[in-house]
């Protein structure tokens, strides 16, 4: 995919790059994207957080404050369950309803007192536990009838148990779930929201001896509710201390919340927010808990609706951005067409003239830079008309007659002593070497001839291997031969038959004059700086005197030693070779190739420096 890609858009930079026009509208299009792409995503996110932190603001204030109304209604409802008269005299008739018409009575009358006390209570059922029959009050026909029923023992109803756990006698009973336990009063869920049951005791043995159960529609508790600001895709629970739910807006979703174990990542304080997901939508729970019992009201509002206004001002800024761009490409193509037109003239010229046609004039408009670039050039045309029949002509002459001359000037010594050396073999020997050595002759003899300036490193090694060849046949075992070429160097550009020179040097200055062993080492390596060509011997050596002589040869330049001569002066011929490879080594590679020559009493050595990137380097 990547490849095709590129493919796809190589046409298309490719004719963008060939215009300044285009480049410039596209980069001012990059930077106008850039611009108002960072901006965007910059305000987006601020958007964004002021968002959340608002929405957390204004939600966590509305949910503490009716989470306070619950509490306070929670609490009227405690209220409203426990004896209005003497506890005692309650008591007792609870104690005597049975055998005493008047304590029936009076059950009776304080239960309809009860019932007409408050408008949202649906049912109320006082449960005699000994007797195991309770009262029930409710509306029926508009008539407010209390009955009295047999029922089962409630020991394993789970409300009841809750009431005998309960330090405070009591329990609540949800009907979220739209179910009744088996057992239980006969309660219509769709009209109850809560049940309130409150556990009597007797005072004296702590025993229970009834319990009230208020069953309460949601008027009120719709009345506190509507206080919440409620928008689609929001939900709200109410949920008691043991989890359980008693206000919520969709059943669904307090299933999932519940199987997500959402209610467990509220922290027991006062109140907070947490980041809750489920598998379609990410939420922004925030909650309040009573600082009194705990009940916790629980608001998850999606995240979507909370960036809604900050999304919908990043689209106004891509469309704004837009159109901010299409005008701004328009204007930037005229002025970069006006500034270009003169550019594209010059561009126009300068094709000519490097295609050789040194009449080629720019068109001078105005005073500004691309004006002062016309002007130039033209000057520059008219300068080089002037100059290329002369010192540009005169000097490429002149460099090729120098490396000519140079490469000619080798030493013709080395033929006559391999011929003698070759006819000497024959003469003693007469064996099949002759061969070997004559076809060493014939392929050195080529090499030398050839036309070329610069070899490669691994050419020079085989010419270097024949020479020696033919030397060894003079100087036999007195000659030793060491090798220490670096591989990643046998394709470096080298003048041709440079090591020659060096090689041919030690024969010359220490071979010829000793008539022990001399080891010539031939090597080369890498330094940070130079490629390093090294030619060594342990001969003699030279002596100072004649080391500082050789080494001011070297800094002779060429045309001042070839006018020298040419007057007649006297001068040094001893070492022209070196001073040849040295001037050639300049000439070809730069001021900071050339030679160096080091001796210490016994040997020399002499290195080549070819500098790595340099002019004419390949390493």
């Amino acid at each position: 995919m990547p490849n095709t890609l590129k493919k796809l858009l190589e046409p298309l930079l490719e004719r963008i790059s060939r215009r300044l026009a285009n480049k410039l509208i596209l980069l001012f299009s990059i930077i106008i994207i850039l611009v108002v792409t960072s901006l965007t995503f910059i305000s987006y996110g601020m958007l964004r957080k002021e968002s959340v932190n608002n929405s957390i603001a204004s939600t966590s204030n509305n949910l503490l404050l009716v989470g306070r109304n619950l509490e306070s209604y929670l609490g009227g409802i405690e209220q409203l369950s426990l004896p209005q008269i003497s506890y005692d005299e309650f008591a007792y008739a609870i104690m005597h309803e049975s055998d005493d018409y008047a304590s029936k009575m009076y059950v009776e009358d304080y239960l309809k007192n009860l019932y007409f006390s408050r408008k949202d209570l649906e049912s109320i059922y006082l449960y005699i536990i000994k007797e195991q029959k309770y009262y029930y009050v409710t509306k029926e026909n508009y008539n407010i009838t209390v009955r009295v029923l047999e029922h089962p023992p409630i020991d394993n109803l789970t409300w009841y148990k809750r009431a005998l756990a309960s330090p405070n006698n009591r329990s609540y009973q949800s009907f979220v779930d739209g179910t009744v336990e088996n057992g239980d009063y006969k309660v219509n869920p769709d009209n109850s929201f809560m049940g309130y049951h409150r556990l009597l005791r007797s005072i004296a043995s702590r025993e229970p001896q009834a319990v009230l159960s208020l069953y309460f529609n949601s008027s009120v508790t719709d009345e506190i509710m509507k206080d919440i600001p409620f928008s689609e895709g929001e939900h709200l629970m109410y949920i008691s201390p043991d989890n359980e739910p008693y206000v919520v807006d969709d059943r669904e979703f307090y299933a999932t919340a519940e199987k997500a174990e959402l209610l467990k990542q509220l922290t027991p304080e006062q109140g907070g927010q947490v980041t809750w997901s489920d598998d379609e939508e990410k939420y922004l729970v925030i909650y309040d808990i009573s600082q009194k019992e705990g009940w916790r009201l629980v608001k998850p509002i999606p995240y979507k609706q909370i960036y809604e206004a900050a999304t919908t001002t990043r689209q106004l800024s891509y469309s704004i951005g837009l159109l901010f761009l299409i005008a701004s490409v328009i204007l930037v193509g005229f002025l970069s067409n006006r500034i270009t037109s003169p550019l594209k003239n010059l561009s126009l010229q300068m094709k000519r003239f490097s295609a050789g046609s040194f009449e080629a004039e720019a068109r001078v408009e105005g005073n500004d830079e691309i004006a002062y670039l016309s002007r130039h050039f033209n000057k520059m045309v008219e300068r080089t008309n002037e100059l290329i029949n002369e010192r540009y002509k005169m000097k490429i002459v002149e460099k090729n007659a120098v490396l000519k001359a140079l490469e000619a000037e080798i030493n013709p010594h080395f033929l006559y002593n391999a011929l003698q050396a070759i006819s000497t073999k024959a003469l003693k020997n007469n064996n099949d070497d002759i061969v070997e050595m004559v076809d060493n002759l014939a392929l050195t003899l080529r090499y030398c001839i050839s036309g070329r300036d610069v070899v490669l490193a691994s050419e020079e090694l085989r010419h270097i291997e024949r020479y020696l060849a033919l030397q060894k046949a003079r100087f036999g075992s007195r000659m030793q031969v060491v090798y220490e070429w670096d591989d990643s160097l046998l394709e470096l550009r080298i003048p041709k038959l440079s090591v020659q020179t060096l090689v041919e040097n030690c024969i010359k200055h220490a071979l010829e004059k000793v008539s022990a062993t001399v080891t010539i080492r031939i090597e080369a390596h890498v330094t940070p700086a130079y490629s390093v060509i090294s030619v060594m011997d342990d001969g003699p050596g030279i002596t100072a005197e004649r080391l500082e002589e050789v080494l001011g040869s070297l800094q002779i330049q060429w045309d001042e030693e070839s006018r020298a001569e040419a007057s007649g002066a006297e001068g040094e011929h001893e070492s022209i070779g070196l001073k040849n490879l040295n001037t050639r080594l300049k000439l070809l590679y730069g001021d900071e190739a050339g030679l160096l020559i080091t001796s210490e009493g016994n040997g020399t050595q002499m290195d080549i420096l070819l500098p790595r990137g340099g002019q004419g380097q390949h390493v």
